[in-house]
């Protein structure tokens, strides 16, 4: 074997490890992320909560962890421009895996809302630096493919959370920290960003998140790759986390469980994230295929929210088939590393994401506002088009950015 092919060779072996390692940390991101909604009733009923207060303090604990997530996806997205995007994998993980342990530990609603808190500003960094740095290091025809793989392994976080959870909800805490723990030692080997060195000692701005306020044009570009994602956690993290109470409005004699939802819609979004990065790469458009998704997903919910008598069995089907249409997780987030220079990509790939997860907040407010005058169902309807409508404007705004070369930086 000749030096350059054994070179070529072991560039393949170590870009194949950083894909691996970025997924296995999405996938316990994901788990941590979620297993919050999966035991919420089970475990609010074990610290002595009412039926009602179950669902207002759920609420209020999602609501503070999704505040977590806003600030961390600053802070991470910062370090991870400044300091490179391998100590915020370290960082990061090692902080939600702590709060993973205490979270197991908890007896009230306000060290839950606390710890769901730190979780939260932990889980904050994993996918961003993951994805920047498999963007950065895989070349601009294969790039996604390598989120693609990113995503799908990442989301079967999520039905790993549902399965364990069923030993208990202190032992799928307890888990969940372990996993964090045995992930960061595998990170040992993990190497950095060749587009980040490059820049890492120049006198170039570096993770001023400012610079995303300070130009009209990058501003317009940051708040359409926020809402073009919107919809798929309107969908997650209202409609399916909490399906009991639509279950309630559309007539159901069985109880709807909204772990069971978590469960098959995150299979079905890893299944919409194979034919979303699929259809992007044969279509070369992005773009397209984020568009396609976000129409498919307006005809899933529709079909959701029309599902009178709905039983457990059609709520696990329709739960995949509405996290087929909007797995456009890998591509949405794609899309955002790409439109912006080195010097600010991990800031932005960090955010974005997470500002779209802390969307939720203000998501679940208009549904309340919009649920008192119109009930829950036509609220249901109201809030999914006004998202769509949002996203679909935005993505029209946004370039094309598949193929694109991303060894440039911002200038402030």
């Amino acid at each position: 074997m000749t030096t350059a092919t054994a070179t070529s060779a072991k560039a393949t072996r170590n870009m194949i490890f950083l894909v691996l390692v970025a997924s296995l940390g999405y996938f316990v991101d994901i788990y941590d992320l979620l297993v919050f909604s999966i035991v919420r009733i089970n475990s609010l009923k074990d610290i002595g909560l009412s039926a009602q207060e179950i669902t207002s303090k759920g609420q209020f604990i999602i609501n503070v962890q999704m505040l977590g997530l806003l600030l961390g996806g600053i802070l991470w997205g910062v370090i991870g421009d400044k300091l490179g995007r391998i100590k915020v994998l370290f960082g990061s993980i090692l902080l939600y895996s702590i709060a993973n342990f205490a979270n197991g530990l908890v007896h009230d609603v306000n060290t839950y809302a606390l710890v769901r808190f730190i979780a939260g500003l932990g889980l904050a960094g994993e996918l961003g630096a993951g994805i920047t740095l498999v963007s950065e290091t895989l070349s601009k025809e294969k790039r996604g493919y390598g989120t693609m793989i990113v995503a799908v392994i990442g989301l079967f976080g999520a039905t790993a959370a549902y399965m364990v959870a069923k030993f208990g909800w202190r032992n799928a805490y307890f888990v969940g920290g372990g996993l964090g723990i045995l992930l960061l030692l595998l990170r040992i080997g993990t190497f950095e960003s060749g587009m980040f060195k490059n820049i890492e000692q120049s006198k170039v701005t570096k993770g001023n998140f400012f610079m995303l306020f300070t130009n009209w044009g990058r501003f317009k570009k940051y708040i359409f790759c926020i809402l073009i994602g919107a919809p798929l956690w309107y969908v997650v993290g209202v409609l399916i986390s909490f399906s009991d109470q639509f279950g309630i409005a559309l007539g159901a004699k069985t109880i709807i469980k909204p772990g069971d939802g978590i469960f098959y819609s995150y299979i079905g979004i890893a299944v919409g994230d194979i034919f979303a990065g699929l259809l992007a790469q044969v279509t070369k458009s992005r773009k397209l295929a984020m568009a396609i998704f976000l129409l498919l997903s307006l005809v899933s919910v529709y079909f959701y929210l029309s599902a009178t008598g709905i039983t457990p069995a059609r709520f696990a089907w329709l739960s995949f088939f509405m996290g087929c249409t909007v797995g456009y997780w890998a591509t949405f987030v794609t899309i955002a590393s790409e439109q912006f220079g080195t010097n600010i990509r991990s800031t932005v790939t960090t955010t974005v994401p997470n500002f779209v997860r802390g969307s939720l907040i203000p998501i679940t407010l208009a549904f309340n506002a919009f649920k008192v005058n119109y009930g829950v169902i036509t609220s249901g309807y109201i809030m999914m088009g006004i998202l769509t409508l949002v996203a679909l404007l935005s993505l029209s705004q946004l370039k094309e950015t598949f193929g694109k070369d991303l060894d440039y930086v911002e200038i402030s």
